[in-house]
């Protein structure tokens, strides 16, 4: 198999003996951007504006601060993006705190009757207007969307392997399956990326590897829990023995089990 930059990473993920190689490389590919994030990132203003305006998700912040690599560099990107986000959610609020406090000041039957007219209130209104702000940062976060991003990319260099390298279709075929979070990106990226033809021949062969192997891994599960009956207290244990955390990993994806 002819190596270019672009499938090294892939490659090497999957010579991972593991329960899903996307896992391995997804795993690196976040490693390598925390690193990034507390590093050079720190330095180019386009990185601080991002991580400024989307911050990160729990995951994420606490990763980075796990790390410990780089403390005041940390602090750095928590300055600026509260300083971004205070601002944000100050500015719906300054905008309406007049109005929400003539709501304040209203008669009782006022307020009895605006709440039977369904009207909306000014302090509906700013209520409104805060979700909005803090929903739309909820759902973002600088490490998921470079993931996502990049991971895509891959899933676009897998495919297109998989139908060109006859060594890596060996060598997906030889793997154990996916987890199902990349079971499921792995079935989007053929409606992306594929053709009709080529989604049904991939989709048929992927599929016999997922329940063959889910099978597998439900059995191992299977025999964990049947080896503290004492009738088996002799039994060897096979593969199971680790099966739990295997499991897991098999349902959601990389775990950091400690």
């Amino acid at each position: 198999m002819k190596e270019k930059i672009y499938t090294i990473p892939v490659t090497e993920a999957f010579a991972v003996e593991c329960e899903c190689p996307m896992c391995v490389l997804e795993k690196k590919l976040e490693d390598e951007c925390i690193d990034y994030i507390l590093g050079p990132s720190l330095m180019e203003p386009e990185g601080r504006i991002e991580t400024n305006e989307k911050g990160f998700c729990k995951k994420h912040f606490e990763k980075l601060y796990n790390r410990q690599q780089n403390r005041l560099g940390l602090g750095l990107i928590l300055e600026t993006h509260l300083t971004q986000q205070n601002y944000n959610i100050g500015k719906v609020y300054e905008n309406k705190k007049d109005a929400v406090k003539k709501d304040s000041e209203m008669s009782i039957m006022k307020n009895l009757s605006s709440k039977v007219s369904m009207k909306k209130t000014e302090t509906d209104k700013m209520v409104d207007s805060i979700l909005e702000v803090l929903k739309e940062l909820e759902g973002k976060c600088t490490v998921c969307g470079k993931l996502e991003h990049t991971m895509e990319r891959y899933i676009d260099v897998i495919l297109y392997l998989w139908f060109k390298e006859s060594d890596f279709k060996e060598l997906f075929n030889s793997k154990k399956g996916f987890c199902l979070k990349h079971l499921k990106d792995l079935l989007e990226g053929t409606k992306k990326f594929l053709g009709t033809k080529e989604t049904a021949i991939f989709v048929t062969n992927l599929m016999e590897i997922q329940m063959e192997n889910l099978e597998r891994i439900r059995e191992e599960v299977s025999w964990f829990t049947k080896k503290y009956d004492y009738r088996n207290n002799d039994a060897p244990w096979g593969n199971s023995k680790d099966a739990v955390p295997r499991s897991i990993q098999k349902i959601v994806g990389f775990c950091d089990f400690s």
